[in-house]
Parts: C-alpha cells; structure tokens; sequence
C-alpha cells in the first residue's frame, strides 16, 4: 500500500498542535507566582524540573515533526537521510517524524 504524505502530513500537524499546546501549558505553569512557604517552593522547584525536561523533550520532538513536514514539501519524506533507503513503511507509522532507516538510527 502506498504511503499517502497527505494524511501523514495532517497526522504531523496534529501532534504538533498538541505538542504546542502543551508547551505553552508547561510554560504557563513554571511561570505562575511561587508560594512563599519555602516547603512548598521546594516542592514546585522539584515539579518544575520535571516540567522543563517534560518542555524540552518537547520542544525536541516539535524540531523533529517540523523538519518532516519540511521533508514532505521537497518530496524526500520516507527517504532515509544517511543512506538515501527507503524507511520502512512500518517504522514511519510508528514514528512519523524519523529521519533514518532503523539500521542508520542503530
């Protein structure tokens, strides 16, 4: 079966509304007032590592559904972007955004 970049392009496009989103939330989140109770402040502080690794990983992904659609509009999506192979359709159905064969990602 063919792979139709169209619905995996929506598919990219929705994870990265959902991953924006939650970007914004977790910046909101670390961004609100801290409590004075210094107890409490060293709990939020334990949260807000948590949130940022969360953010960062994010943001990661996000770079990583960006440069797939950018992929999909030069017509080299499901190309293998160190040996040029194709990616297994199978592979891609799980993570869209890869941008190597699962030997090269080895």
């Amino acid at each position: 079966m063919a792979r139709d970049d169209s619905t995996v392009e929506q598919r990219l496009l929705a994870r990265k509304a959902q991953l924006t989103a939650r970007l914004h939330r977790i910046e909101n989140n670390l961004d609100s007032p801290k409590p004075a109770d210094f107890t409490e402040q060293a709990t939020l502080r334990e949260n807000d590592e948590v949130l940022e690794e969360i953010g960062s990983t994010g943001l990661e992904e996000l770079g990583q559904i960006e440069a797939a659609l950018r992929r999909i509009k030069a017509g080299t999506y499901g190309r293998c972007e160190e040996c040029g192979e194709p990616i297994a359709p199978a592979r891609l159905d799980i993570v869209p955004y890869t941008a190597t064969c699962i030997d090269c990602s080895r």
